[in-house]
């Protein structure tokens, strides 16, 4: 089993630790989204230098292209983008299932067609076990369903019943797999019932029973007004083990990440941070910062006074507006890796201030100076 342990607690807040064969992740911990094996706009020695501990890939994008044949022959996900630190694949799950009008969902699977090219595949929670095997990532997820916002009750509740029924499935499959590439994976069950209490501790309950190396909120962050959200995360992970790690899948804004250490969640992922930057939003201590303003034009000021990344250390303002204006690439790769840093370091300072007590304290003075809510010019 994976070995996780909770070093310190601030009422729910956790601050822990578990172990992988690339590596040990320290809790509280935001993953960056490298859905096809790279992280966009930042190669992996800036991911390394700003303390990332582990990258997120995406096993529907990985199957589809380069492959698994292309993978095997690599030696594995590690060696092919030469990242020797700990990755965790989706299941994919998500991905099929954005595809509404091309997929089919069954009992022992989903049928879908490819984004690229159309042609026709078939999902099996064994098939995905086998997949993430042939990536060789630290964490493999189950394949689950997730639902959309608004859901009816009896098709939340047909489909966790569904996602439980998978996850038996990819236990099975999962306990007679073989590691390929020399070192241990560890596989973490999804918690679905969309904004369903009763739903939630169902599928809870199920998932629990099967012990996984660490438990899942899914199904969230899909357009739920964000107090329902907070209340659903607050319940579900009420729900969950106290003695494994707690990932909340595809969230969010800094203001929720906050929101969901506050509620006992111990990992994240979420696209925002790259996709932000990468449209020239860079989030700072004073709020969001519009890089294509006019107002930056002959501003020679850096991005973030309290911000020591290789972005704001080196380059103003005025320079990183020219860029964007120019349309020049270099402008989405120093603003992604200023996002990510803001990220990573807010995630390092919650785990700071949880073992010191201080950590809702902390949480409620940060979120008024970052007032996230807004776009701003003051920074």
């Amino acid at each position: 089993m994976l070995k996780f342990f909770v070093s310190s607690k601030d009422k729910k807040a956790r601050a822990g630790y578990f172990e992988t064969g690339h590596g040990v992740v320290e809790t509280p911990v935001f993953m960056p989204v490298g859905t096809q094996g790279t992280v966009k706009a930042v190669n992996q020695k800036y991911l390394e230098e700003i303390k990332t501990q582990v990258v997120l890939s995406n096993t529907y994008h990985l199957y589809l292209r380069p492959g698994t044949e292309v993978l095997e022959k690599a030696g594995g996900l590690h060696r092919f983008m030469n990242w020797q630190k700990p990755i965790l694949t989706d299941s994919g799950g998500f991905q099929v299932f954005s595809l509404s009008e091309l997929r089919k969902v069954k009992q022992d699977g989903v049928e879908f067609k490819s984004h690229l090219d159309g042609s026709a595949h078939f999902f099996t929670p064994e098939k995905v076990v086998a997949i993430q095997g042939s990536i060789g990532s630290d964490i493999i997820m189950v394949l689950d369903e997730c639902t959309p916002y608004p859901c009816e009750y009896e098709y939340a509740l047909n489909s966790a019943k569904l996602t439980s029924s998978w996850a038996l499935m990819s236990k099975e499959a999962f306990e007679k797999s073989v590691p390929l590439y020399g070192h241990k994976q560890f596989m973490f069950g999804i918690i679905q019932g969309s904004v369903y209490k009763d739903i939630r501790e169902l599928s809870a309950k199920d998932i629990a029973k099967l012990d996984f190396d660490g438990y899942a909120i899914g199904g969230l962050a899909v357009g739920e007004p964000v107090d329902i959200m907070y209340e659903m995360v607050d319940y579900t992970t009420s729900l969950m083990p106290e003695n494994k790690p707690r990932y909340l899948m595809g969230v969010g804004r800094p203001e929720n990440l906050l929101e969901a250490v506050e509620r006992g969640v111990d990992m994240f992922d979420c696209v925002m941070p790259t996709r932000n930057g990468r449209n020239a939003y860079l989030f700072t201590s004073k709020g969001i910062l519009s890089m294509r303003n006019a107002k930056y034009k002959d501003d020679f000021s850096e991005i973030d006074k309290q911000c020591d990344c290789y972005t704001c250390k080196n380059f103003s303002k005025a320079y990183l507006r020219h860029l964007f204006i120019a349309g020049e690439i270099l402008a989405l790769e120093l603003a992604s890796i200023h996002n990510l840093y803001f990220y990573l370091k807010l995630m390092r300072t919650a785990r700071e201030k949880i073992i010191e007590g201080r950590f809702s304290e902390w949480k409620k003075e940060i979120l008024k100076s970052i007032s996230l809510n807004n776009i701003t010019t003051e920074a």
